[in-house]
């Protein structure tokens, strides 16, 4: 592969999970030695034995997944390993104070995050502005960011843009990976289309559309992405009546058998929270939860999976997987009962239906007993569908189902909702991306500040309706003529 990152240009780096992104950014930092050809900067071959060596030289990587120190503050983490110190080798903090302050203004965050936070305090968000402060507190030939918007506001995703824009103006390569369309032809100047561990082509951002890109990854058309008929039934299964928590006000919300519904709304509406109270992670301080007529207890899970719902969160490696065990291990843990026999589980019927759904749901795997840990990121959310379809649940409430996958896996996890849907279940889908919002729902219903502001047919839900009730000034619950009840 021969593939040049121009300075002064950004350059978006697309292709499915597996294509080999990943494998291409660990070679310019270090991580990885390739075993033939070279890295060039500025025209003289070169190669790091170390990541410390690829910094020196001036490349900067922005993972996806932050390393944070959870106990030492935000200022103690972006510099972890340079920090100021006293004549007497201690802490410099009025030191570290000047210093971060300086950064944050420099690059436009001062106002997005606190410097005195704990590492342990900070949301999925916050935890991504630090890696890339740590990224940015000294000069830089190449920058790659690496999926840096999957935990960001929008607020923070201005910010975000503004900083890469300023950076490309300065000189600056930058390597942007991203699996969002939208972004990638926002801050693009060409695109570069990995498939199979080569380059399938280089694309000029301002002549080309999402349509080549698609092929040039999957090596197909995906219009068909979104195909799926009406299915749901007269059987209401979920009926949410009046719920407050801590976090929402007042919900009001019913699905029927068969019927997927998304929950749209921008980050911080509190529809996570929502998803939370709904599967006994978070308490209920009022109103009711039914599950096919009978009433859901608050705050247990144990419960709540019993009678029938599940939860495949937004945080998938942090909430949902047990990263160091095998993909029969995260399978058959809800289930585990079942496969019991005088209190031994029965190996033999945990392996089969390990792999029952393993096969039916395509996950990419040498075999069952292979770490979650080592799987691409949409291999790793059909492991967590996995789970909750071997419980057979009535109601599945899936966050972000394809946050951070490739758009071919995106397609196959859209196959799999429109099964689950075929199959009776009521799925609530929460997407903070308008096109699958709309691709994928029945109906769509709109939160904003802890409440439901609006609820939307398949067939009146555009992106300008939904973001008009996403941002609409009065939270009085809109209904729109025609949505079901």
């Amino acid at each position: 592969m021969t593939l040049n990152f121009p300075a002064g240009q950004v350059t978006a780096l697309m292709g499915e999970n597996g294509a080999g992104k990943s494998t291409l950014l660990k070679i310019l930092t270090g991580d990885h030695q390739p075993t033939e050809g070279s890295v060039v900067i500025d025209g003289e071959p070169v190669r790091f034995a170390s990541p410390t060596a690829a910094r020196r030289a001036g490349i900067r990587i922005i993972p996806q997944e932050p390393e944070i120190i959870p106990h030492v503050s935000v200022a103690e983490n972006v510099y972890a390993g340079a920090l100021p110190r006293t004549a007497g080798r201690r802490l410099d903090r009025a030191g570290l104070r000047r210093r971060i302050t300086a950064d944050l203004e420099r690059l436009g965050f001062e106002k997005v995050i606190d410097p005195d936070l704990l590492g342990s305090q900070l949301t999925p968000a916050q935890r991504q502005l630090v890696e890339i402060l740590r990224a940015l507190t000294g000069p830089a030939k190449v920058i790659a960011f690496d999926e840096p918007t999957s935990s960001l506001s929008e607020h923070e995703v201005d910010a975000l843009f503004a900083l890469i824009r300023r950076l490309r103006d300065q000189g600056v390569a930058v390597v942007y990976v991203s699996h969002r369309m939208q972004e990638i032809f926002q801050l693009a100047d060409r695109i570069a289309v990995l498939r199979d561990g080569t380059l399938a082509g280089v694309q000029d951002a301002a002549s080309t559309d999402e349509g080549a890109l698609v092929r040039l990854m999957v090596g197909r058309d995906l219009s068909a992405m979104f195909t799926r008929r009406y299915v749901a039934t007269d059987r209401l299964v979920l009926d949410v009546r009046g719920v407050t928590t801590d976090h929402v006000t007042g919900i009001d919300l019913r699905i029927h058998a068969g019927e997927v519904v998304a929950l749209a709304g921008l980050i911080g509406a509190g529809r996570s929270e929502l998803a939370l109270a709904l599967a006994g992670d978070l308490p209920i301080r009022s109103g009711t939860v039914t599950l096919d007529g009978k009433p859901l207890p608050s705050g247990r899970t144990g419960p709540v999976v019993r009678a029938g719902l599940g939860l495949a969160p937004e945080e998938r490696k942090a909430q949902a997987l047990f990263l160091h065990r095998s993909i029969r291990d995260n399978t058959s843990t809800v289930v585990l009962e079942r496969l019991r026999r005088f209190r031994f589980v029965r190996r033999a019927a945990e392996r089969e239906l390990a792999q029952e759904y393993t096969d039916r749901l395509r996950v990419r795997t040498p075999s069952i007993e292979h770490e979650v840990r080592n799987l691409s990121g949409g291999n790793q959310q059909k492991v967590v569908l996995a789970r909750w379809l071997a419980r057979k649940p009535k109601v599945l409430i899936l966050d972000e189902p394809t946050r951070g996958i490739d758009v071919g896996a995106k397609a196959e996890i859209y196959r799999i909702i429109a099964d689950l849907a075929e199959e009776g279940v009521a799925v609530l889908v929460i997407s903070s991306e308008l096109p699958e919002v709309l691709g994928l729902a029945d109906r769509v219903v709109v939160m904003q500040n802890g409440r439901i502001t609006g609820e939307l047919d398949r067939a009146d839900a555009t992106e300008e309706a939904v973001l008009h009730l996403a941002m609409a000034d009065d939270l009085t619950p809109a209904r729109i003529p025609g949505a079901s009840s």
